[in-house]
């Protein structure tokens, strides 16, 4: 059963990364979703980026930021789907040093109350590179509040026990997840 330990909440910084064709700053709403909740739980949004999707602009985003220490996570929304145009997965496989498996799993889980069987559409990963934990997400602004709601959220918060991805992270108080006592 997770719980909250009694140590404070390390901050982290964010990175968040629309693909999209389509949409402009103005128009993100899963982008804007995804910022607000990343500040209201007290974490810091390091830089924010839409870009076409296309394998090699969502690589050269996402790689800029993996190389740079003041990012220790990323939120990619969009191109998780199974259109031509969807290639968030195949940009991203390549450059994770391990995938978290879990996760794809659990948020199709997740979703299944909401969207029903539409959920084995989904093509949601996540992995860690160079220590900066990655999450790609549907598009949907409302996949993007369950992602974060019931899974992202817990596991970027370094007070959540038994354990959290916080030590993993560039920059994290690697002592946090010694212990699952």
């Amino acid at each position: 059963m997770a719980h909250h330990t009694s140590q404070e909440l390390s901050p982290l910084s964010i990175a968040v990364l629309t693909v999209s064709d389509t949409r402009s700053l103005e128009t993100d709403t899963s982008g804007q979703s995804l910022v607000d909740r990343l500040a209201e739980a007290g974490h810091q949004l390091a830089q924010r980026a839409i870009v076409k999707d296309d394998i090699y602009h969502i690589r050269a985003v996402c790689s800029g930021w993996i190389a740079d220490d003041g990012v220790q996570v990323i939120l990619i929304t969009g191109g998780t789907g199974f259109t031509d145009r969807d290639s968030t997965p195949e940009a991203m496989l390549p450059l994770f040093d391990k995938q978290v498996e879990g996760f794809g799993e659990l948020f199709r889980h997740l979703s299944l109350r909401h969207i029903g069987t539409s959920t084995i559409q989904s093509r949601a990963i996540a992995g860690l590179a160079n220590h900066t934990l990655i999450f790609c997400l549907p598009g949907s602004t409302n996949a993007c509040k369950t992602a974060w709601d019931e899974i992202i959220k817990y596991q970027l918060d370094s007070r959540q026990g038994p354990c959290n991805f916080v030590p993993h992270l560039k920059k994290a108080n690697r002592a946090a997840c010694a212990s699952r006592g």
